[in-house]
């Protein structure tokens, strides 16, 4: 109970003509008078039970829309596009990635066709199989428990948190199009902004498999060390995003969960072990929700594929190989480069390699290689799906891109 003036919710008591009467101090109106604010009055009857009653529905409504629970709540917070309209970026860049897939079989066609076609089968032979393996880690991930991701990746904002996230980004054997579907699917069971974004930084390129390739390109020597550069990029990221949340600059997630002091990670571990049981309808119920949970970011990694295919198909490759010298300005231009060209991360270590042993641009190959975590245009516009915040998107090339164009200019220096 609040006097009037009060800020709580509930009803207060407000002194008129020497008696209390009722007021919701939540909506100012007083029973049985109608009473409005500052001495106005309204023909309006009511009782201090149903006075709110539907302000209170609709406010639970909200929160629980924002729990991913129901249509509204996957718009707030989730980024789905669930409101039976047709995806036109989706199915607008499927149909030319797939018209550009079958022109590369087609001899009878100009040669800026040819070239486009050419990089649409080179993306879908290089990035299926990570794609593939994306929307069934979205399937799996999908059905844990977010107390079991906070588990698993520790405390949103803690430093023991960031080296979890950056080991898992490591760990994963995928491109940089199946772990930004992972990336998107762990912002949605809790994970903390600056974990997701180290995660995405050393992820990409950082697979065992192409770390090898990578190793019997360049040497292990530049393997180790662009990987140990790539983590301290990563780790500083996440940290500065962290403290900007908690400094309340930027949205914190809404899906985060506070474990319980006696929470225990075997029975939730089995629990998703059990609904992951072999079984042909089960395992189709998990391809539906990894598709239906890998549109938002499918549609922009095909309108990506697409981007590039009219990118190549137009600017002759020799204009990038003729500016991108061990340069500072060779450093910008190979990121705004990759900016623009989406490579996957199965493309980017051969052509950093090249940069590495024929432009003799080390500091250019390391700008390559991370230029697609972090200034990759269906990162941020996946993260802003996701989060619902431009500040929250942006906050992965601000805070990431300084931090490589330094780290390249040091490697060109110590390295002439």
């Amino acid at each position: 109970m609040v006097f009037e003036g009060g800020s709580k919710r509930g009803l207060a008591r407000a002194w008129s003509g020497g008696t209390f009467r009722k007021r919701c101090a939540a909506c100012g109106l007083h029973a049985g008078q109608g009473q409005l604010p500052g001495g106005r009055r309204s023909d309006l009857t009511l009782s201090m039970s149903d006075c709110c009653s539907s302000r209170k529905s609709a406010e639970e409504a909200v929160k629980v829309a924002a729990c991913c629970g129901g249509g509204s709540a996957q718009e707030s917070c989730c980024g789905s596009d669930e409101t039976g309209r047709p995806d036109f970026l989706l199915w607008g860049s499927l149909a030319l990635f797939v018209a550009g897939v079958l022109l590369h079989f087609s001899a009878s066609v100009p040669g800026w066709a040819h070239a486009f076609g050419h990089t649409c089968h080179e993306m879908f032979l290089r990035s299926w199989w990570g794609l593939l393996f994306g929307i069934l880690a979205v399937a799996v991930i999908g059905r844990v428990p977010r107390e079991l991701v906070a588990a698993v990746l520790g405390r949103g904002g803690s430093v023991s948190g960031l080296f979890r996230a950056v080991g898992a980004g490591l760990a994963l054997d995928l491109c940089n199009h199946g772990i930004l579907m992972v990336g998107m699917s762990l912002y949605k069971r809790g994970a903390s902004l600056g974990q997701v974004i180290a995660f995405l930084i050393a992820s990409p390129w950082n697979s065992l498999s192409l770390t090898l390739i990578l190793a019997a390109l360049i040497g292990w020597k530049w393997m180790l060390l662009f990987i140990a550069l790539s983590a301290v990029v990563a780790l500083v990221t996440g940290w500065t995003a962290d403290r900007l949340v908690a400094a309340g600059t930027l949205p914190g997630n809404p899906n985060t969960v506070d474990l319980p002091a006696d929470y225990r990670m075997k029975p939730a571990l089995a629990a998703v072990v059990r609904s992951l049981k072999p079984g042909g309808g089960n395992w189709r119920q998990l391809l539906r929700e990894g598709v239906s949970g890998s549109k938002m970011v499918l549609r922009w990694i095909l309108f990506g594929f697409v981007l590039t295919g009219v990118i190549r198909a137009f600017v002759p490759e020799a204009v990038f190989q003729q500016y991108f010298g061990p340069s500072v300005m060779g450093l910008f231009l190979t990121l705004a480069a990759t900016t623009v060209l989406e490579v996957c991360s199965e493309g980017s270590s051969p052509i950093a390699a090249d940069l590495l042993t024929r432009a003799h641009a080390p500091g250019n190959a390391f700008v390559f290689l991370m230029a697609g975590a972090a200034t990759d245009y269906t990162e941020v516009i996946s993260l802003k799906e996701t989060t619902r915040s431009w500040k929250a998107a942006f906050a992965l090339p601000l805070i990431s891109t300084p931090q490589v164009i330094l780290l390249g200019w040091l490697i060109h220096h110590f390295s002439a």
